[in-house]
């Protein structure tokens, strides 16, 4: 435990004390759970978000009652049932993505597959036309830019501009649904959010969207890229799952464990309370760093080894805990094997390109790699058609 004055909140480092935190709902509000501790807004920025609808709480940024209300509107589309029925459709998508570069020899694995994997999926499960990603990805970098504050002034006012573009995008969508209802989630949220008591506003379904959007496709092309890293840096681990295919399950956790996609998160104090040993005044800022968590020694055997079959991998917080557990962890895990299964089949060789620094996304709360540039032996495939 230690005060950052730079973030301007006590940091929350241990496993035990985070599951503490994040268990007690009572003590630890999630409101501004994102945004706590970031940078000022400008005031240029705040002028610009304006034209659009206020940012207001709905999933990861609330507390119950309201929270409940939110996490109901989506945790129908992440069923296993749901996914069961996905799994061809999101198959299918890997392969054709691999498809698209495999003779190329080399290729950015986020550019090229991990992300556009991981934004089509969320799309096709909100009803997104997939034309229309590469907007998304756009305005998914802005809602990025204006959350970290980060950069000159002139791109955050230009951000704030992406970021209600992609507010009125989603409420003229949802107005679409309302007179049209389709088999997707923008219908489902629209049609249960006015029917509740009392109605869901335009604001908070448009938040609820983006936060949705972001958190469905941001995190695990992080995961899916960090987990071929590991992979590719720890040959025999590596070859232990080429040897055993049926441990892929234990990767992909293993892999959550060690990248860690949402590093971490801020809660409020809403009462005087000690955590490890320290007393937190009422009204402070906490910042629990579940990366940290997830390779604490207290907790894990070993925990900077890379190993595929941990058997407590498990405890590990990378999808939260308690009542803000990760309602999309299914389809990340879902979406991490079938990647990380494909790639290994279907790209002989699969190496990292040497020299390589990838850079990393500049927000508070998300771990992913910019790029990650790998090569695979073309000669090994069967000739093209």
């Amino acid at each position: 435990m230690f005060f950052s004055a730079t973030l301007g909140a006590w940091v929350v480092t241990r496993h035990a004390d985070i599951s503490a935190v994040v268990a007690d709902t009572a003590r630890f509000s999630s409101a501004e759970s994102i945004t706590v501790g970031a940078a000022t807004m400008p005031p240029e920025v705040v002028t610009a978000l304006m034209d659009g609808y206020p940012l207001v709480p709905s999933l990861v940024d609330n507390d119950p009652p309201a929270h409940t209300r939110f996490r109901g509107l989506v945790s129908k589309a992440f069923t296993g049932r749901r996914l069961a029925e996905k799994e061809p459709s999101i198959r299918a998508l890997v392969d054709e993505l691999i498809s698209g570069f495999m003779y190329e020899g080399q290729a950015d694995l986020f550019l090229r597959f991990a992300h556009p994997l991981s934004a089509s999926i969320i799309a096709a499960i909100l009803g997104i036309p997939r034309e229309d990603i590469s907007r998304f990805r756009r305005w998914s970098d802005d809602l990025t830019t204006v959350l970290a504050a980060h950069g000159p002034v002139e791109n955050q006012v230009a951000a704030a501009r992406g970021v209600v573009d992609f507010q009125r995008y989603l409420a003229s969508a949802l107005e679409e649904r309302k007179a049209a209802p389709r088999e997707d989630l923008l219908s489902d949220i629209v049609t249960e959010g006015q029917g509740m008591t009392p109605p869901m506003s335009m604001a908070e379904l448009v938040s609820l969207l983006m936060q949705v959007h972001f958190a469905g496709h941001e995190t695990t092309a992080g995961l899916i890229v960090g987990g071929v890293e590991l992979l590719l840096n720890n040959p025999e681990q590596l070859q232990t799952l080429r040897n055993e295919p049926d441990l892929i399950a234990g990767t992909v956790e293993e892999a959550v464990r060690m990248v860690s996609p949402v590093h971490a998160m801020f809660r409020t104090a809403l009462e005087e309370v000690e955590i490890g040993g320290v007393t937190i005044p009422k009204g402070a800022h906490i910042r629990i760093v579940y990366a940290s968590a997830n390779r604490d020694e207290a907790r894990f055997h070993e925990p900077e080894r890379f190993d595929i079959q941990r058997p407590d991998v498990k405890k590990h917080l990378a999808f939260g805990h308690g009542l803000h557990f990760c309602v999309g962890a299914p389809l990340a895990r879902l979406e991490a094997r079938l990647a990380l299964e494909a790639l290994l089949r279907r790209l002989p060789g699969l190496r990292l390109v040497p020299g390589q620094k990838p850079g990393f996304l500049r927000s508070v709360t998300v771990r992913r790699h910019e790029s990650l540039e790998v090569a695979w032996d073309v000669q090994a495939l069967p000739a093209e058609r």
